[in-house]
C-alpha cells in the first residue's frame, strides 16, 4: 500500500502545476505517508496536494462548463478539442471528454481520488506531533470543504454518486469495494453534513489575515456560501420532484431522484443565502463597485464603468470574491484565446479564438435595462443591419467606422463583456491610455485586417470576444509578446449570493415583493442600471411582467445570464433550471468572419447545430467504470 501512496504522490508531484498564492507550494515527492504526516511542514504540503485536486475551473477542457452550453466556441479547425467535443454533444461512455469520475485515459484528475486523498489527510492529521490545536481544527475543516465540494461537484454533473466517507481498509477485497450509486437526496445530505460540520466548528478564521501566504485558502464566508449553494441546487427543478427520471431506479427499484416536489426546500435555501450574506457581510465582502476601480490616469465615467465591471472577475482577490479557485487560475492558456490582436504583428502574439456566439450577444439588456426583444424602443428586427459610430457612442465604439447595429445602445455590461470588430478596447497595450478616452484601441476583424485570420486556426469564428476574461493589467509588450497577469477563477462572488436569494425569495412568495426586488436591483444598479419595477413599466412590452412569480423568475434567470455571461455559470443554472432542452438546441452563429467587404462581413453565418437532450442533463459514467464495478447503474440515455 505504501508502494501505491508512492507512485500517486510522485505522479502529482511531477505533473505541471499552474497555480498561484497558496497553492504556489508544489506537494513533495513524499514517499509514505508516515512521512507525510511526519511534522507540520509535510502536513501542509500534504493540505496543499487537497486543494490541488479540485476541478479545473479556468481550463476550456478541464472544466465542463466553459463549452458545455456552447456560451463560448471555437472555430471549426478547434473543433476537435475536448471541451469543444463536449459542448457539441460528443461524449459517451467509451469516450468521456472531461471526466472527473475516473476510468483510464483521462487527462483530468479524478475526484474520487481527490476525496481519497481528504480521507488520507483526515485519518492521519491528529498524528503530527508539532501542529497546534488551532491549526489543527482549521486545516481539518478546510480539507471537509474541499470534500464536500468534490462530493456536490459529482453529483451536480453526474446525479446520483458514490459517497466515499471514509477509505476502504488495505485488506479490503475487489469484490468488498464495489459500490452502488446512492440517491440523489442522500448525496446532497452527505455533502451538506460536511458542510454543517465545518459551520458547527467555528475553526475557519472570518478573513485571510496572512494575504501574501494563504490566500486561496477557505474562509468562514466560503462556507456558509458553498451550504447556500447546494441547497438552491438541491431546490431546484432538476433535483426537486423530478418526475423525468422515474423510471431511473436503484438496486432496490427505488427512484433515484424524488418524485414529489417540496417547495420548504427554497425556504431552507433562503434562510442559508441569508445568513451567507450576513456573514459576508462582516467578512467586508460586497459588490465591486466603480470607485473600488483604480486606474493611474482619468477615465469619464462612461469608460470607469466598463472597466469596474470588466475588473470585477479579473482584479486578483477584489472585494466581491468569495471564493476564488487557485488549482488552475485563468493564465496565458485561458486568455490568449481572448485576446484579439490590437495592431499589426509580424508574429502570433495571442490566438484569439474564443468566440462568443449571436445567442449570448443577444442575452445582454438594452440601455434601458431590458432585454433587446422586448425593450419598446430597440429596433429589434434590424440589428444586424450596420451602423456608423457616432458621437453618442464613441467611448464605446470608433467614430466614423461601421459596426452592426447591435452593437449599439446596450447596457454597460454588454461593453465590459464583449470585445467585437470597432468596438474599443481599452486597456491591454503598451500604447492604449491616451489622454482622450475615446482614442484608445479596437479590433478591426474583418478578412485580411490585423484581428483577422493570422494562421489557420487562428482567428475569432464569430466576431466576438470574450474581453471580461482578460484581465485588465495583461498588457501587449510590444507589437508580438504580451504579458499576462494570472488571476483566480471566481468560483462564486457576492453578486452570485445576492442573485441566488432573490431566486429563492421568489419561490416561497405568492408574488414577488420589495424584498426579492431589492436584491436583483442592487446587481442592476452596480451595472447602472434602473430597478426592475422601474425599467419594465417605462421601456418593456411587457410591463407587468415583474409583478408576477413567473414573470419574475424569468428576469432573474436571465439577470443571472447577463451578470455571469462567459463565466461558466449559465451551464449549471440552465441544468439545475431544466431550462437547457428548451434553449440549447439552437444554430450557433456570429458574423461571417472570412470576408472582407463590410456587408459580407455583418452576414450572420451559421458555425454549428446545437443539441441537447435530456440525457445530457448528466454525463455519463464511464464504461471503463462500470466494467470494473458491475454494481454501477449507467445514466438514462447513454
Amino acid at each position: 500500500m505504501k508502494s501505491i501512496y508512492k507512485i500517486l504522490i510522485a505522479l502529482i508531484a511531477l505533473c505541471p502545476v499552474a497555480s498561484c498564492d497558496y497553492l504556489d507550494v508544489v506537494p513533495d515527492n513524499i514517499a509514505t505517508i508516515d512521512h507525510a504526516f511526519s511534522d507540520r511542514y509535510a502536513a501542509q504540503q500534504y493540505l496543499a496536494t487537497c486543494y490541488w485536486g479540485m476541478p479545473k475551473a479556468a481550463g476550456w477542457n478541464e472544466n465542463p462548463a466553459m463549452f458545455g452550453a456552447l456560451e463560448l466556441c471555437f472555430n471549426k479547425e478547434n473543433s476537435t478539442t475536448g471541451g469543444m467535443m463536449f459542448g457539441l454533444g460528443k461524449d459517451s461512455p467509451a469516450l468521456c471528454y472531461i471526466n472527473y469520475w475516473g476510468g483510464p485515459g483521462t487527462y483530468i484528475r479524478t475526484l474520487y481520488g481527490g476525496i481519497h486523498e481528504c480521507n488520507t489527510f483526515l485519518e492521519n492529521i491528529e498524528s503530527v506531533r508539532d501542529l497546534n490545536r488551532y491549526e489543527q481544527a482549521r486545516w481539518i475543516a478546510e480539507v471537509k470543504m474541499i470534500k464536500a465540494f468534490m462530493h456536490f461537484y459529482l453529483t451536480i454533473y453526474y446525479g446520483p454518486m458514490c459517497p466515499l466517507k471514509e477509505n476502504m481498509p488495505i485488506n479490503e477485497s475487489t469484490r468488498g469495494i464495489r459500490v452502488y450509486r446512492q440517491k440523489i437526496d442522500d448525496c446532497f445530505a452527505y455533502a451538506l453534513e460536511l458542510i454543517d460540520e465545518v459551520i458547527d466548528s467555528d475553526a475557519l478564521p472570518l478573513i485571510i489575515d496572512n494575504r501574501i501566504a494563504e490566500l486561496g485558502r477557505f474562509t468562514k464566508a466560503a462556507a456558509y456560501t458553498l451550504k447556500a449553494k447546494m441547497l438552491i441546487y438541491h431546490a431546484s427543478p432538476l433535483f426537486n420532484g423530478n418526475t423525468d427520471y422515474n423510471s431511473f431506479l436503484n438496486e432496490n427499484g427505488e427512484p433515484f431522484f424524488n418524485q414529489t416536489y417540496d417547495p420548504a426546500r427554497w425556504q431552507k435555501a433562503a434562510e442559508a443565502c441569508k445568513e451567507a450574506i450576513d456573514i459576508c457581510t462582516a467578512s467586508g465582502i460586497r459588490l465591486y463597485q466603480v470607485p473600488d476601480y483604480v486606474t493611474a490616469k482619468p477615465q469619464c465615467d462612461s469608460i470607469r464603468i466598463v472597466n469596474a465591471l470588466r475588473s470585477i472577475v479579473s482584479e486578483r482577490w477584489n472585494c466581491e470574491f468569495i471564493w476564488g479557485n487557485t488549482s488552475y487560475p485563468a493564465n496565458a492558456g485561458l486568455q490568449s484565446p481572448c485576446l484579439p490582436r490590437l495592431e499589426q504583428a509580424t508574429s502570433q502574439s495571442t490566438t484569439g479564438n474564443m468566440s462568443v456566439p449571436h445567442h449570448v450577444v443577444d442575452r445582454f439588456y438594452s440601455k434601458n435595462g431590458v432585454p433587446i426583444e422586448e425593450d419598446i424602443n430597440y429596433d429589434y428586427t434590424n440589428r444586424f443591419d450596420v451602423r456608423i459610430g457616432d458621437d453618442d457612442h464613441r467611448y464605446y465604439i470608433q467614430r466614423g467606422e461601421y459596426t452592426a447595429a447591435m452593437n449599439f445602445d446596450r447596457e454597460a455590461r454588454f461593453y465590459s463583456t464583449l470585445g467585437f470588430d470597432r468596438g474599443k478596447w481599452y486597456g491591454n497595450h503598451y500604447s492604449n491610455e491616451p489622454e482622450d478616452n475615446s482614442q484608445c484601441l479596437y479590433p478591426r476583424n474583418r478578412f485580411n485586417e490585423f484581428s483577422s485570420v493570422f494562421n489557420p486556426g487562428t482567428y475569432n469564428a464569430t466576431g466576438y470576444w470574450p474581453k471580461k476574461i482578460v484581465s485588465i493589467n495583461t498588457a501587449y509588450r510590444d507589437p508580438n509578446q504580451v504579458a499576462y497577469e494570472t488571476y483566480p477563477f471566481p468560483e462564486i462572488r457576492f453578486a452570485d449570493l445576492l442573485l441566488f436569494y432573490a431566486e429563492a425569495l421568489n419561490e416561497i412568495k405568492d408574488a414577488p415583493d420589495t424584498e426579492v426586488y431589492q436584491y436583483v436591483d442592487m446587481v442592476r444598479e452596480r451595472a447602472g442600471l434602473k430597478g426592475v419595477k422601474e425599467s419594465w413599466a417605462i421601456h418593456s412590452n411587457r410591463p407587468n411582467k415583474p409583478a408576477t412569480k413567473e414573470g419574475m423568475r424569468e428576469i432573474i434567470q436571465r439577470e443571472r445570464m447577463v451578470e455571469f455571461a462567459c463565466e461558466g455559470v449559465y451551464y449549471w443554472d440552465s441544468h439545475r433550471w431544466k431550462t437547457a432542452v428548451r434553449e440549447q438546441n439552437r444554430p450557433i452563429q456570429g458574423w461571417d468572419v472570412s470576408k472582407s467587404g463590410l456587408q459580407d462581413y455583418y452576414t450572420v453565418n451559421t458555425l454549428y447545430m446545437q443539441e441537447f437532450t435530456y440525457k445530457q442533463y448528466f454525463a455519463p459514467i464511464p464504461e471503463s467504470d462500470l466494467l470494473r464495478n458491475p454494481l454501477l447503474v449507467q445514466n438514462p440515455g447513454w
